[in-house]
């Protein structure tokens, strides 16, 4: 076993570890929720030295269940979430990814298409991504249309912002200078067409001030926000909307109605937040991010309780992400119904492909 540092999808430097010839390496999110674990708890070289210190206790453990990955959490207790995720990931692949975990479902995406917010530097959206879920019956049909859709959207988004440039965020999402409802004019008619689910991330926590929130054209109270989202999910026949408050508002959440209210920076991945959401009925979805949670163990609390309760489950990526593809094989391991990974981008499309190649591996589809 050794650790060392590589560069993510946004050149920022991260962990990979090689555990006996596999390799896991952990993302990092821009938009980050306050409650979800340190990546680091000390810089990242310190974190590398001292996982390559404990390179002779781990190579003894014996680790052949999913469960002796506790063994990993006891004795990384003093490292951070991504040092202990990118370890844990090539564990996962060494013993076999999905096959270990002895799950068999293959998830849907959700594909980010249009996007701002903290994913972008420039003029763009408040809201963080207007997301695409296919209906199609395989992941390699749904994929598929994602990207067909994605590659469509150039056109209108060109008529409408004369001074596109082809930028995108940093999950490859188109990223234009126009505002929220006009986008979703633009998807929801992409969405009609060709039968798929509109979604959004609001991400709200992103442009909330302490008062209000601050739009490029509006500033709303908490009170506003609540009926203007609730009007969009009318208007626009919204499936799906994460985070449309800020991170601590549970109550204000449980108002929005009529969608799959998902949370994300309200309960980053963490199980006490997510049993004071189902007390209080905030949500009916949760984001799953392995580096929020900090381990694989935890990880898979949160989705068990999530399971108990029937909360829909969605694991993700982060927006600077790496060619690890461990959340494909957790996605399928662990029955979890929805993936978010992006649509375009060589990060994206290693979860992509890897759900393809797992799909046709389970004799769901036949690829020639």
């Amino acid at each position: 076993m050794f650790a060392r540092k590589i560069l993510n999808s946004r050149k920022e430097s991260t962990i990979e570890v090689n555990y006996k010839g596999s390799n896991g390496s952990a993302p990092s999110g821009k938009s980050k929720g306050k409650h979800e674990v340190k990546d680091y708890n000390k810089s990242l070289d310190e974190e590398i030295n001292s996982l390559n210190k404990l390179q002779e206790s781990i190579e003894k453990l014996n680790i052949k269940e999913f469960s002796d990955l506790k063994k990993i959490e006891d004795l990384t207790k003093n490292l951070g979430g991504n040092t202990r995720i990118a370890l844990e990931f090539a564990i996962l692949k060494k013993n076999g990814g999905y096959k270990w975990l002895k799950g068999g479902k293959i998830p849907t995406p959700v594909g980010n298409a249009i996007g701002g917010g903290a994913h972008f530097k420039g003029k763009s959206t408040n809201f963080q991504e207007f997301l695409l879920i296919p209906k199609e019956k395989t992941f390699f049909d749904k994929s598929f249309l994602n990207m067909k859709i994605h590659r469509d959207l150039q056109e209108p988004i060109e008529k409408l912002d004369k001074n596109f440039l082809l930028q995108m965020t940093d999950e490859g999402a188109w990223a234009p200078n126009l505002n929220d409802e006009q986008v979703l004019e633009i998807m929801s008619k992409f969405c009609k067409e060709h039968n798929v689910n509109l979604g959004l991330d609001i991400a709200a926590n992103s442009f909330w001030d302490g008062k209000h929130y601050v739009y490029r054209d509006k500033k709303l109270t908490r009170e506003e926000q609540i009926d203007y989202v609730n009007d969009l999910i009318k208007k626009y026949d919204l499936f799906y909307v994460e985070d449309p408050l800020e991170e601590e508002d549970f109550e204000g959440f449980a108002k929005i109605k009529n969608t799959m209210v998902v949370g994300d920076d309200l309960i980053v991945t963490n199980l006490e937040r997510l049993k004071k959401a189902v007390k209080l009925k905030s949500i009916q979805g949760v984001i799953l991010k392995p580096n929020q949670a900090g381990s694989l163990i935890k990880l898979k609390e949160v989705l068990d309780f999530a399971n108990k309760n029937k909360i829909t489950s969605i694991i993700s990526h982060r927006s600077g992400e790496t060619l690890d593809n461990s959340i494909s094989h957790l996605a399928v391991g662990f029955n979890i119904p929805y993936i978010k990974c992006g649509i375009l981008g060589k990060e994206r499309q290693a979860k992509i492909k890897e759900l393809i190649t797992i799909e046709k591996e389970l004799g769901f589809i036949t690829i020639k």
